[in-house]
């Protein structure tokens, strides 16, 4: 009689965190889906809105699943499974229906061009996107050696995803009820095929990994994330925060091989304690 297979660990918290990642982003592409029914670009305003702030919700349970895991040493191939599924959906399938249907489509007018240029614009991020979670599936899974490091390569899909929300977070604000929103539609679509090439990159970002609640902190450190708090919370600059913020951390990757050693650490140190 043939034995039967092990069943793989699945952990409560973690996956219930990975659970609630995969419900705001289905969530977020169904209230995008909604927004594309309405008339005008004026009323789909309040749609596309709580579809980016679902997507920002999703980065929170991506950081508290992985946290969850390494705190209580519940990581396991399950868990590395379903979050790159859920992945898909909340950083691959939504930011490239909102992209392209809020930002995107109005683009194709001017280029007098059906719909299938932004389309493949759209797809080839969330093609991109699955293949970078795959290849961090695979390098997750092969043998450590000692003093590999802990960055990543190429920038994560929810980091990639962060950038594209809080950038269409913030021309939909400031192009409420106009469709026209002018040279930034050029600049999302050359954007979105450039951090699809940045996830499939070999440009290396710090994971964070190390922080943990046992992780001592510097004054520096202490400020700078008092002070990413107090720009989120102010109405004045909550629109511009989550830009800035994802904007830093895609170009030290990109700058981080040109800063000597010393400055790296000291940036290390001042996140990392």
């Amino acid at each position: 009689m043939q034995e039967e297979r092990e069943e793989p660990k699945i952990y409560l918290l973690p996956n219930l965190m990975t659970a609630g990642n995969l419900c705001c982003g289905f969530f977020a592409v169904l209230t995008i889906f909604n927004g594309m029914q309405m008339d005008s670009f004026g009323t789909a305003y309040p749609m596309y809105q709580r579809a980016i702030m679902l997507i920002f919700a999703s980065c929170i349970f991506d950081l508290l699943d992985g946290r969850l895991a390494r705190l209580g040493g519940q990581e396991s191939p399950f868990g590395q499974e379903f979050d790159s599924i859920a992945d898909v959906v909340s950083f691959g399938m939504a930011p490239a229906l909102l992209v392209s249907k809020a930002v995107l489509f109005p683009l194709s007018e001017k280029l007098g061009s059906d719909n299938k240029i932004i389309w493949a614009i759209a797809f080839i991020y969330l093609l991109c996107g699955a293949m970078r979670l795959a290849r961090f599936n695979c390098l997750a899974n092969m043998p450590k050696k000692e003093g590999d490091s802990m960055d990543f390569r190429g920038i994560p899909i929810p980091m990639a995803a962060g950038f594209i929300a809080s950038i269409t977070f913030l021309i939909i604000h400031l192009y409420e009820s106009d469709k026209n929103l002018g040279i930034w539609s050029y600049v999302l679509a050359a954007v979105m095929l450039g951090l699809s090439a940045l996830m499939l990159s070999n440009v290396r970002y710090p994971s964070f990994k190390k922080v943990d609640w046992s992780t001592k902190g510097s004054l520096w450190g202490i400020l700078l994330g008092g002070m990413v708090i107090m720009l989120l919370v102010i109405e004045a600059t909550r629109w511009y925060a989550p830009t800035l913020i994802f904007s830093c951390y895609l170009i030290y990757g990109l700058v981080r091989p040109f800063l000597s050693k010393k400055v790296q650490k000291t940036l290390a140190e001042s996140v990392d304690g």
